[in-house]
This record gives C-alpha cells, structure tokens and sequence, in this order.
C-alpha cells in the first residue's frame, strides 16, 4: 500500500512539473512572438540612419555573442563539441533569422508577416518526411488552404500568383526556414538550449557576412556610428536574445505544429505595431488571403498527429 502512495505521488509530481514546463513553454512563444513583432521597427530605424539591415544584423549578433559568450562561458565552450546537426541548425536559422529581418524592413509588414506564416504549411510537410509525424486529412486540409490563402493574396490579372518583390521572396523563405528550424530543434533533442541558442547567432552572423558581399550599401564602420545607434543595437540585441531563448526553449517542449501556431500571436502584436508605426493598408484581397492562411494554421494546430 505504502508503495502504491509513492507510486502515485511520483506521478502527480510528474504530471505537476510537465505541465509547469507546458506553460513556461507556452509563455517563452509568446514572449519571442511580441519580440519578433515590434523587432521590425529599430532595424528601421537604423536603416533610415543608414545602417543598413544587414550591417545592423551583423552588429547586433555580435553584441548577443559577446554577452552570451562572457555570461556562460562554460556552456559555450561545451556548445563546440555537439553533434554535427548544429552546423545545419545555424545555416537554416541564420538564413531565416537575417532573411527576415530584411523583409521586413524593405517589405509592407503583414504582407511580409502572412507569407512568413505559411509556415505552418511547411513544417507539416518537413514533419512528415523528417520526423515521420503523419499527416492526416486534417493536414491535407491545412496544406489545400494555406496555397489557396496564398494563391488569394497574390492574384493578379494575367500574372502568375507569386511574391511581387525581393522582400515578398525573403519573406517566403524565411517561413520555408522557420518551418525547418523547428523541425531540426525537435529532431536535435540532445543538444542543450545554449547550443541552440548559440548555433542561431552565430549563423546569423555568418550569413550577415555572406549577404555584405553581395550589397551595393557600404558597410559602416563601427567607430563612425553615435551612441544612440549603438545604445539601439544593444537595446536590438538583448530583444533578440531573450526571444531565442524562450523560442528554442518552447520549440523544443511543444510539437512543432503547435508551436509555430501559438507564435502567430506575432501577427496581432505585428498589426497593431504597424497600425500606430505606418501608413500601410491592405486591400480587402489580401485580408482574405491573409486570414484563410491564419485558419489554415488554426487548423495545423489542433492536428491530432502534432
């Protein structure tokens, strides 16, 4: 009997710490979503000082590392000799992360937002042939309704249905790169958070410095910019190292389908952002594209496979 009690209270123990960690990762989503949606508006702000996003990307990765690598050292050092899935985390995530950034900065704001949420869309589709998560009718349904939401906002007559611009293309493969992100931080379950997390920056950083090659903008000197553009930065950099933390925390406790969903919350937080913060409208097309793609992830994420 007396055994029976302990059994049981170990459960209930259990059952008490899961769902903490259920809603402390529910939270770290959100957390990175409300980052991630107001994010846009800084790296504006240095680009009309002429940084451009790029160089802000750049420098702002550099502050992250630099505190991270002084604050944990220890975990730093441990993060060089994980497996070798961290290489392929930091390319995807630093594509993702840095394409972003610059859609959103030459980009309208939710037309960038929308297309970076068919994400939902690709990650059923990389969960499915990666992690062996089968799709079901309802995932099927996800997918048909994501492309018509698509196919809905980019309708012009006598054009093909595709991104009209640069930032609208980055846009596009940034939710391609988020999708896969999610899906590597699932399937990499033994690599640490600070692995993870460091894997971001430091492929952030990387691809800043593929991007810098191929930019007609000169690339500012550190000394020729003022306090302010530097106390941004820092301000920058502090946003988007609480948003990783919490993000590869939530991503790697709740199914990537669910996940990707619940940082849609982005997109509330990203409207009523440029609502106050620009002129930009959408046309009555666009919303309803818009908010077929936003069911559809509705949809992706109350699938019973996720």
């Amino acid at each position: 009997m007396q055994q029976f009690k302990q059994i049981r209270k170990y459960r209930l123990s259990h059952s008490l710490l899961k769902n903490h960690e259920n809603q402390f990762a529910i939270f770290g989503l959100l957390f990175g979503a409300v980052c991630w949606g107001v994010i846009w508006y800084p790296y504006r702000i240095m680009q009309e000082a002429g940084v451009s996003g790029v160089a802000s990307s750049f420098y702002t990765y550099v502050i992250a590392v630099g505190i991270f690598a002084v604050i944990l050292f220890k975990q730093w050092r441990a993060a060089i000799h994980q497996p070798k899935v961290i290489v392929w985390l930091a390319i995807v995530a630093g594509w993702t992360n840095l394409s972003y950034v610059l859609a959103i900065i030459d980009g309208e704001v939710m037309r960038v937002m929308l297309l970076f949420y068919l994400s939902p869309l690709w990650t059923l589709v990389m969960a499915h042939f990666w992690l062996k998560e089968r799709t079901n009718r309802r995932g099927v349904a996800v997918i048909i309704l994501s492309l018509i939401g698509a196919f809905t906002m980019f309708w012009q007559d006598g054009a093909l249905p595709l991104p009209n611009n640069n930032a609208e293309w980055l846009a596009l493969s940034a939710g391609m790169g988020f999708a896969l992100t999610n899906v590597i931080t699932r399937y990499a379950s033994n690599l640490t958070l600070t692995a993870k997390s460091m894997a971001v920056w430091i492929g952030v950083l990387l691809m800043s410095l593929v991007f810098i090659v191929f930019q007609d903008a000169p690339f500012p000197n550190p000394m020729d910019m003022n306090v302010t553009q530097w106390l941004l930065m820092v301000f920058i950099a502090l946003l988007l190292m609480g948003a990783t933390l919490f993000v590869q925390y939530g991503i790697t406790h709740i199914p990537v389908t669910k996940a990707s969903v619940l940082f849609m919350f982005e997109l509330v937080v990203a409207a009523v952002a440029s609502y106050f913060l620009t002129d930009e409208t959408m046309s009555a097309r666009e919303w309803l594209g818009g908010a077929l793609i936003v069911v559809a992830a509705l949809f992706a994420a109350t699938n019973e496979q996720a």
